[in-house]
């Protein structure tokens, strides 16, 4: 098991719904914490409020996650204030809906620079920055198999990440670091609540066989395991998902 106290983590997107759930639950595992945004600082702030009142020394960073400059800067400043980083948690990313004979290409293009860009981004400074012991933990999507109608460009754009995270956690052979990625299924985030009804909702959630959507505490616990006492899963995509594929 690895002692999480005092380690350091960053994570992206960590103003988001699972971003934010995360950051709760590795605060009251006892690690420092970053939490990173890219526009809206004052969600970004509460967060940190939060974290802080849990015992958490945090960090507020910000940035496009696809522009490698800014997170350059980013890691520097956790460098800075806590001395290194041992766990990177990218949540950041985007999810536009279309079938693939309707969807707007300019929407593709903002899909992949968010995630699959920002995604090479983030996973590249944590393969130049994390410490021995270390875990980068990406975020894939339960689609990547369901493959529901209309997720054509997002899942295309996540099946990018899962090939990038398997080949990392390769090519970072000897360095003790693990390179995972979560895939959640349907979850009761804003960004997965947008545009449906109460009925659309409730017939996702019976799909699976717990017979409900997931909440952003359901995948924080499967981060929190990749992120601790989980040194021997490597090279992995973590269908958090209640069955459903």
């Amino acid at each position: 098991m690895t002692d999480t106290k005092g380690r350091v983590a960053l994570v992206t997107g960590g103003s988001g719904g699972i971003g934010r759930a995360v950051c709760e639950r590795l605060a009251r595992e006892g690690y420092h914490l970053a939490v990173h945004y890219a526009g809206n600082r004052e969600k970004a702030q509460e967060v940190v409020d939060a974290v802080t009142k849990l015992g958490a020394e945090t960090l507020l960073v910000a940035g496009d996650v696809a522009d490698e400059v800014a997170m350059q800067g980013a890691f520097d400043a956790v460098e800075a204030r806590f001395g290194g980083v041992d766990v990177v948690i990218n949540t950041a990313g985007i999810m536009l809906l279309s079938p693939i004979a309707t969807l707007d290409l300019d929407d593709l293009d903002r899909m992949h620079r968010t995630n699959i860009r920002g995604n090479f981004v983030i996973s590249q400074q944590a393969a130049r920055r994390l410490r021995g012991g270390g875990a980068l933990i990406n975020f894939s999507t339960s689609v990547v198999r369901t493959q529901f109608p209309g997720y054509g460009a997002y899942v295309a754009s996540k099946a990018a990440v899962e090939g990038m995270t398997l080949i990392l956690a390769r090519e970072l052979r000897g360095r003790d670091i693990t390179v995972n990625a979560v895939a959640p299924g349907p979850t009761a985030t804003p960004l997965f609540l947008e545009g449906k009804s109460e009925e659309d909702v409730e017939r996702l959630g019976k799909a699976a066989p717990l017979e409900r959507v997931g909440y952003p505490e359901d995948i924080a616990e499967a981060v929190a395991f990749l992120a601790g006492p989980a040194r021997w899963i490597n090279g992995q995509v973590i269908y958090a998902n209640g069955g459903l594929a």
